[in-house]
């Protein structure tokens, strides 16, 4: 073979893994059905596609009759889906017949808006521009400390902020993204943030300054890279595994009960747990840090979309935690407080009864190794629908607004019950 068909087969092989490697995911022509379980048997039928298909992504589950599930169904299955559920008698309707256009309307406006160089709180940002921004709140405030939680498989950093007005505080740690296609998260956490820093009323200065924050917007960075570049519906890491697949689900692959309950063990499902506790590069260094800091942290947040829900351990069972009471009432009065600003209702419980039994969370994780009472999980705006994980950025601002008041009333009531001491 001569040098010149050499070239050309090596030009055309380059080419080919170009076109690979910018392959975006589109959903064209995709449905999104919203359905409800009524019978034990439909209720295991659909339970059964979820953890059975590859085909599918479920985007609201649920575990117990009346649930709602809320499924992306492709075009080369639309007559198998239908089919199913007229052979099952299970009722659903078509909430949207063309997924695509809402992702292209969320892209047209990101872009839109990052032509202005602002970051704000009108629309999402990307991974760079949210790190780029912890940066500048470092060099603009002396109670701001950059801080790197650990490594994402792809050498990302997860980083994150330490904010301190004086010594001695009780720590919080909160989490933002880490599913990665659940965008309202690091946009509530960095809004916080902010509120932390620059609001003036009194209750929240009390908690601003009386407690040290370690504060992540995205510990998920390449799955959430990914999400803004390749696939708007990616969830997982990116770790790579046989056959192809790719990622775990980083809210499954912590070692406290993990892949006991609510987890798949095949790769290509979303809630994959991965081959083994702490396989994924992010959870490993990220577990490392928090145990790094040796009991200082007494609260642990953790940031989801969505469903409307504020949850507490246990998810690997059903049996109640020794604080179940405390954490029930906190929890109680901080859906209280999140719904008087505009009426947003929460739900709220144990996670194995209020959402559906998962095990190997980082919340739960860090309430059964590290000790750490308080832990909740934060399933935020809104309360279902296909557009779920596509929340409009006109969202964001009211949001992080609720979200703010209920923090500040879920801090005064576990004061009250002596949780830390101010």
């Amino acid at each position: 073979m001569d040098l010149l068909k050499k070239s050309g087969i090596f030009a055309i092989l380059i080419g080919l893994q170009l076109v690979c490697a910018e392959e975006i995911a589109r959903y064209d022509n995709y449905r999104v059905y919203q359905v409800t379980a009524k019978t034990k048997q439909q209720l295991d039928t659909l339970n059964e596609i979820q953890m059975n298909s590859d085909a599918y992504i479920f985007l609201e589950s649920g575990h117990k009759l009346g649930d709602k599930f809320t499924v992306i169904v492709p075009p080369h299955k639309l007559a198998d889906f239908a089919e199913a559920l007229t052979i099952e008698k299970i009722c659903g309707r078509i909430i949207n017949s063309n997924l695509q256009q809402s992702i292209d309307d969320e892209r047209n406006r990101m872009q839109s808006k990052r032509l202005k160089g602002v970051f704000d709180w009108t629309e999402y940002h990307d991974l760079k521009e949210i790190h780029a921004w912890l940066d500048k709140l470092a060099a603009e405030y002396k109670e701001v400390e950059v801080i790197e939680g650990g490594k994402s498989y792809e050498g990302r950093s997860i980083k994150g902020v330490k904010v301190s007005y004086k010594s001695g505080n009780p720590g919080i740690f909160m989490e933002g993204g880490i599913h990665a296609r659940e965008w309202i998260s690091p946009a509530t956490v960095t809004y916080i943030l902010n509120e932390l820093l620059t609001n003036q009323d009194a209750s929240v200065r009390k908690i601003a300054e009386n407690y040290d924050w370690y504060i992540f917007p995205s510990v998920n960075p390449d799955g959430y890279v990914y999400s803004h570049t390749r696939n708007r519906y990616w969830r997982k890491t990116r770790t790579p595994y046989p056959g192809g697949c790719f990622g775990a689900d980083p809210n499954r692959n912590w070692d406290f009960y993990w892949a006991v309950a609510g987890a798949s063990r095949r790769c290509y499902a979303e809630s994959f747990a991965g081959p083994k506790p702490f396989s994924e590069m992010e959870t490993k260094t990220l577990s490392k840090y928090i145990s790094s800091l040796n009991g200082k942290i007494q609260a642990y947040i953790a940031f989801h979309s969505y469903s409307q829900l504020l949850l507490f351990p246990y998810g690997h069972t059903s049996e109640r935690t020794p604080n179940h009471d405390d954490l029930d009432q906190i929890a109680n009065a901080t859906v209280t407080s999140l719904a008087k600003r505009y009426g947003t209702e929460y739900r709220y419980g144990n996670i194995y009864d209020a959402i559906y039994p998962a095990s190997g969370s980082s919340s739960e994780w860090a309430y059964g190794v590290e000790n750490v009472r308080l832990s909740y999980t934060y399933e935020l705006r809104p309360m279902g629908g296909y557009n779920g994980f596509v929340l409009p950025p006109e969202q964001i601002i009211p949001t992080g607004e609720e979200t703010l008041d209920s923090l500040v009333t879920m801090l005064e009531e576990s004061e009250k019950r002596n949780y830390f001491k101010i």
